[in-house]
């Protein structure tokens, strides 16, 4: 089965109720929305999917941070019976050194999902970027063996790394990401906080960055994967507008 997502910023929930009717009106085609557990907002994004749900949104998958999780401790969402899905990340360090941490990896709290709240389908991170190739690769089927249902890859920027992961990931369920980079500082933002390394003749300009989200898209639909997009620091309608009718 095909997906197509859209990762939204939880900021409030006014906000993201609002940011959820404009995505669906440029994209009626999407079937999901993303949310990643930010600690600089007020909403966590288990808290957002129970808004988004409320709206009726159709999916919703939120992000869950391995590290906030305190051994033994509840595990979020758990105990919402209309949750489906989530997605387990390491975790961002806090930016407030007052927010509690521990030392867990997302492997661990993949395994106790699947331990303690099997009724989830639990999907797991994976980024080509951040470290050697053969390291990620070993960490893919650690969280294989945890019991990860698939994967979303951090976005991706260039059909040659976009080739080369679908090698990497045969057999998978994955969702494919990808996000626009428009203008010089969003791709400084990238290479210094993601590590990506963009081709050199990489365009930021946003007809360029849907041209290459329209590639992603139709790569997903002709192996019969599953995508999302990341619409960072662009208006929704000018982004997701364009992108109409691509992946279904």
């Amino acid at each position: 089965m095909r997906r197509l997502a859209v990762e939204l910023i939880p900021r409030d929930r006014a906000r993201l109720l609002d940011d959820y009717a404009a995505a669906r009106e440029a994209l009626p085609e999407m079937t999901d929305v993303n949310l990643p557990d930010l600690l600089r907002m007020p909403l966590r994004s288990w808290e957002g999917a129970s808004a988004l749900r409320s709206a009726g949104a159709p999916g919703v998958i939120p992000h869950i941070r391995a590290t906030d999780i305190a051994p033994g401790g509840p595990l979020p969402g758990a105990g919402e019976p209309e949750l489906r899905e989530i997605l387990v990340v390491a975790g961002d360090p806090p930016p407030d050194e007052t927010h509690r941490t521990y030392p867990n990896t997302s492997i661990e709290i993949i395994a106790r999902y699947r331990r303690e709240a099997p009724h989830l389908k639990v999907y797991a991170a994976f980024d080509p970027y951040r470290r050697a190739p053969y390291l990620e690769l070993e960490e893919v089927q650690r969280k294989r063996d945890a019991g990860a249902a698939g994967f979303f890859t951090q976005p991706l920027f260039d059909r040659r790394m976009l080739e080369l992961s679908a090698e990497w990931l045969v057999g998978d369920t994955v969702f494919w990401g990808v996000s626009p980079v428009v203008g010089p500082k969003s791709r400084a933002y990238w290479e210094r906080v993601n590590h990506v390394v963009f081709p050199r003749d990489f365009d930021t300009g946003l007809d360029a960055n849907v041209a290459f989200a329209r590639e992603v898209l139709n790569f997903a639909k002709a192996r019969g994967d599953n995508a999302y997009l990341m619409p960072l620091r662009v208006d929704l309608a000018a982004y997701l507008g364009p992108l109409r009718d691509v992946f279904f």
